[in-house]
């Protein structure tokens, strides 16, 4: 049996942390404040639209490193906000969003500590937010 596994994950290409992305929460952004509050970390709020190429992109690649998963699932709440719909909308006018990919670093009072507009690849992203790494 272990060795049908050991077959089947040398074909298939699979290696343990395959899936490694930057998990971002199911919460609202209220929840991310408070939870950011409590754990002593920056939220990190992605903003995309479902059009916008460089976006998915971004989900397709950058956000799914190694060295970018671990880094933003130990050092912020990570937030996915769609900005044409529910509470992406408000955030996007209160964060005057006017362009995608945004990515916002927010500290847990709501304050917007850095902007980063637009596709990034690892290195250049973990320069970007290296002040608020843990």
């Amino acid at each position: 049996m272990i060795i049908l596994a050991l077959v089947f994950t040398s074909f298939t290409g699979l290696r343990p942390n395959a899936n490694k992305e930057i998990q971002f929460e199911k919460i609202t952004f209220n929840q991310a404040l408070a939870k950011a509050k409590r754990e002593n970390k920056m939220v990190f709020m992605n903003v995309y639209a479902t059009w916008c190429g460089p976006c998915m992109l971004l989900k397709k690649t950058t956000f799914k490193t190694d060295k970018i998963a671990d880094s933003f699932n130990n050092s912020f709440i990570n937030i996915d906000i769609d900005a044409e719909k529910g509470e992406g909308i408000e955030l996007s006018k209160r964060y005057e969003v006017v362009a995608h990919p945004l990515m916002l670093v927010i500290n847990p009072s709501g304050k917007v500590e850095k902007r980063i507009l637009g596709y990034i690849k690892e290195d250049g992203l973990l320069k970007e937010v290296k002040s608020y790494l843990k």
